[in-house]
Formats: C-alpha cells, sequence, structure tokens
C-alpha cells in the first residue's frame, strides 16, 4: 500500500480539513483548565455504593457515574489524587483521562467542493454518490430493505434503530428529519457558553455528526444506506473543534444500549495502551481500556450491532512498532509516552466490526490514509479521497473532488451538502448495512450481522481476507441477499 501522511492533504489549499472533519483525531493532554485535571477510574468489581465518598476522601468530585461499566469520571485539582486512591483496593486502575479533537484545520475547505455541488441537478444528488450506488448496487438494495416503511398519513415507521455516538445533529435537515428519533447530549455543562447540560441539545457545531448520519440513512435529495432507518443521535463532542473526553463516548454506549439501539456508528477512534507514562506516572493498566472493553461488551451483550472506523493515520495496525513510535512522536510533547502494544479504540476491541476506507477507483489499493492490518480490519467500504491520479502524483492539482463522499450537513453551517472523505465516511457505510439487515432479520444477534457482512463482502484485494480489506469491501444488497463470494 502506498503510504502518505495525512497532513499532505491538510496542507492543501482546496479541500483543507476534509479529512480532519472526516475523523483525524488528535490525542493530547488539554490545555483547557475545564478538563486538564479530569481523572478516568475503573473499579474492579462494580461501582461501589459508597464510591462518592472514596473520591472525596481522595480530594476529588466525580463528574460522571458509569454503573453499567463500574467505572467514574472525577476532577480534582490536588496534584496528590492519584496517589490518594492507590490504597484502594476496589479499585482496579486509575489515571489523568486524555481528551479527544476531531479538529479542523484553519481557513475555508468547503469553497471547491460546493462549486461542484452547486453544478449538480438541484432535485437529487444521486449521480455524486457513486459510494451509496455502489453499496446498494445502484439502489438495488432499496427494493429489499430500506429499513423501515412509510405509513399511509405520511409517517414512518422504522423496523430498526442506528445509533450515532458523534458531533450531534442538524435535526431539521430535511433529508433527515423524518428519520430522527432524538438522541442525547452527554457533555457536561460550562465546556463553552453554550453548553448548558440540557440531556436534548443534540445541535451538531461541528457538521461531523450530521455528515455520518446522511450516509446511514438520509432520504432526500442524498440517500443513505437505509433511507428509513431510524437514527438516535449522541453528542459526546462540544464546539467547532469537536473537543470530548473518553468517558462522555463510554456514556454515550451506554446511553444507546440503554435506548435499545440496534446499531452504534462510531466515526472516531483514540489509542489506548495498557503501559503508559502520563506526567512521569507509570500506569500498568489504562482506565479508560477497561471501561471501553467494559462498554462494549455491555452493547454486544444487549444486542447492539458495533461498527467503527480503523483511524486515517495509514499505519499498520499489526506493527506494534510503528503505532507506538507514532504514538510517542505525537504525545511526547504532552508528557504522555507509549510501551506496550498500542490498539484502535473502539475498532480494535473484541465484538465491534472494524472498517478501512476504500476509493472509487481502485479494488486492490485502499485510501491513501486509512489504517490497515490483517488481524485488525474487518471488512472496507467507501471513503473516499483525491482519485487516482492525485493518489499517485501527490500533486494539489490533480485533486478531484468527485472521488470524495457527498452526504448532509448542517443547514446553518453555510450549505446543506458537503464532501468529504475518511475512515469517519466508510464507518457508516457499514453500520448503514448493519442496519437495514436488522429490519430484515430482527432476530439476528451481534454476531451473526457481523458474520453476514464479512461473507457477502465483495473480495478485493488479495484473495481472500487481507490486510487491506480484510473480508472486502461490504455490499448492502449482497448482503440483504445472501450472496457470498
Amino acid at each position: 500500500m502506498q503510504k502518505k501522511i495525512l497532513h499532505t492533504v491538510l496542507s492543501l489549499a482546496v479541500g483543507a480539513g476534509m479529512f480532519a472533519v472526516g475523523g483525524v483525531p488528535t490525542q493530547a493532554k488539554s490545555q483547557d483548565q475545564k478538563v486538564s485535571n479530569t481523572y478516568t477510574i475503573a473499579f474492579k468489581n462494580g461501582l461501589p455504593d459508597n464510591y462518592q465518598e472514596i473520591i472525596q476522601k481522595a480530594g476529588g468530585k466525580v463528574t460522571k457515574a458509569l454503573p453499567e461499566v463500574g467505572g467514574i469520571e472525577a476532577q480534582s485539582e490536588q496534584a496528590s489524587f492519584l496517589n490518594n486512591l492507590k490504597g484502594n483496593s476496589s479499585i482496579e486502575a486509575a489515571n489523568r483521562e486524555i481528551p479527544l479533537s476531531l479538529d479542523r484545520t484553519s481557513g475555508s475547505p468547503y469553497n471547491y467542493q460546493s462549486n461542484m455541488i452547486s453544478s449538480q441537478n438541484a432535485e437529487n444528488y444521486w449521480d455524486s454518490q457513486w459510494d451509496i450506488q455502489r453499496v446498494t448496487n445502484g439502489g438495488k438494495s432499496y427494493d429489499v430493505e430500506t429499513g423501515g416503511y412509510k405509513n399511509k398519513d405520511g409517517s414512518t415507521t422504522h423496523k430498526a434503530v442506528v445509533g450515532v455516538i458523534d458531533t450531534g445533529i442538524d435535526a431539521s435537515h430535511p433529508d433527515l428529519k423524518n428519520n430522527i428519533l432524538g438522541g442525547r447530549n452527554l457533555v457536561p455543562a460550562g465546556m463553552d457558553e453554550s453548553e448548558t447540560g440540557n440531556p436534548a441539545d443534540i445541535k451538531d457545531r461541528n457538521g461531523h455528526g450530521t455528515h455520518v448520519a446522511g450516509i446511514i440513512g438520509a432520504n432526500g435529495k442524498v440517500k443513505g444506506v437505509g433511507p428509513e432507518l431510524g437514527i438516535r443521535s449522541y453528542r459526546v463532542l462540544y464546539s467547532e473543534q469537536a473537543l470530548g473526553m473518553p468517558a462522555w463516548i463510554i456514556d454515550g454506549i451506554i446511553a444507546a444500549t440503554n435506548d435499545k439501539v440496534d446499531v452504534i456508528n462510531m466515526s472516531l477512534r483514540f489509542y489506548n495502551n495498557n503501559k503508559m507514562t502520563i506526567e512521569g506516572e507509570s500506569n500498568k493498566s489504562i482506565a479508560e481500556t477497561l471501561l471501553w472493553k467494559r462498554a462494549i461488551q455491555y452493547a454486544v451483550k444487549n444486542g447492539v450491532t458495533v461498527v467503527a472506523g480503523s483511524g486515517n493515520e495509514s499505519l499498520n495496525l499489526d506493527n506494534k512498532k510503528e503505532v507506538n513510535d507514532f504514538l510517542n512522536t505525537l504525545y511526547e510533547p504532552y508528557g504522555i509516552s507509549v510501551k506496550g502494544p498500542a490498539t484502535v479504540v473502539p475498532a480494535q476491541m473484541p465484538g465491534v466490526i472494524n472498517v478501512s476506507a476504500s476509493t472509487k477507483w481502485s479494488t486492490q489499493q485502499l485510501a491513501f490514509y486509512s489504517n490497515y492490518g490483517n488481524s485488525a480490519i474487518d471488512v472496507a467500504a467507501p471513503g473516499g479521497d483525491f482519485g487516482e491520479k492525485y493518489a499517485k502524483t501527490n500533486d494539489p492539482a490533480a485533486a478531484d473532488p468527485s472521488n470524495l463522499i457527498l452526504s448532509t450537513w448542517p443547514t446553518y453551517l453555510g450549505t446543506s451538502y458537503e464532501l468529504n472523505a475518511g475512515t469517519s465516511m466508510a464507518t457508516p457505510q457499514v453500520a448503514g448495512i448493519a442496519g437495514v439487515l436488522k429490519a430484515a432479520h430482527p432476530e439476528y444477534k451481534p454476531a451473526q450481522v457481523t458474520a453476514r457482512i464479512k461473507q457477502t463482502a465483495f473480495d478485493y484485494g488479495k484473495k481472500g481476507h487481507d490486510a487491506l480489506f480484510g473480508s472486502g469491501e461490504a455490499n448492502a444488497y449482497r448482503a440483504l441477499e445472501d450472496i457470498k463470494n
């Protein structure tokens, strides 16, 4: 696979930031005092009755309780807080929490794409949706299953629901509003002037979540994989920079599971490691890693299929030295180092469908930014790029935006539709397939949904399971019709 580091794209004058908005998380110690003294604690045998007292005695306060997974998020101004917790036998791991950002680069990323969009047929943009055309076999899968059906009164009955854990959603978007079933805000009050802690505030400040949701279930000028799937939004990232904490996302998994969604889409990723040094403090076990595992297990045990992106760093996830070298270079300015084997979370967690990003123009190469790995990737799906000529030359003048992924965008952010790319765009293609499969076969358990998607994928790349495409490029029509390679 031709490897190019993502910053080559981010340096482009046109399209700058597309891949950043498309799910290129940056993990680092936060300089924001609102989260700089935040910690994650995982208890050994569930959340004890006196957990509030334990944290208070150590000099902290609980900011989020996660009883379903036996963990909490806490804040403390005391430098001795972690040391004060060490003697408590009920605690398995405790450490400073590492934030996530889907940060945009400066400047407008949209002029180039918007010009292309405006030249299209105003009635619909199907001709520009090469990805959905391919995943649905030119719309043939809609004849089998759309995820729901229209009622005589014009309302829609949703046979399956996908929970989108992301930056929120534009609930008034004309292509989405009939499928949105609400959701929940997991961002605490006070993170910025707009954050009041209102659990119903799922407004997308960034655009990422709305773009992802459209790929799953848009039903208007653009179409999603399942245009009558129900969508529930779980907002776990705040501000235009899409900032967030692992505990909020874990809380989103729990909330979506408790709301009985059928599928969870997470177009975001962290790198977790069982052995990390954070500001000189050596950690043999990382609390977030334990809580991530428990949250995924909780979702799968309750019948939820979980889909996540592999990440956009062009890393071979099987090469632990390569991954750790990347992470140590990234973390060094923030006093963080890793030693043990790192994994992409949640994508590499047991029970999660891990998705890489394929392109419009090749059945043998992934998008240049996509992570890969024979033991890591389950399936691929269209994530988009700048086209074959750009991939071969790395010449900005060769960038072809028709190879990007078109989907919905918050109407209040300047345009109703936007082009983007990343494993963030590939992941909802698979989540949409999982959704229509559950609509057609409500009896399927997560393992059966996963098996059907893998068994019916197009066998791109090397024959059989390979490091780039896993079992192949996922396809809704083939999955619904059980067409195997």
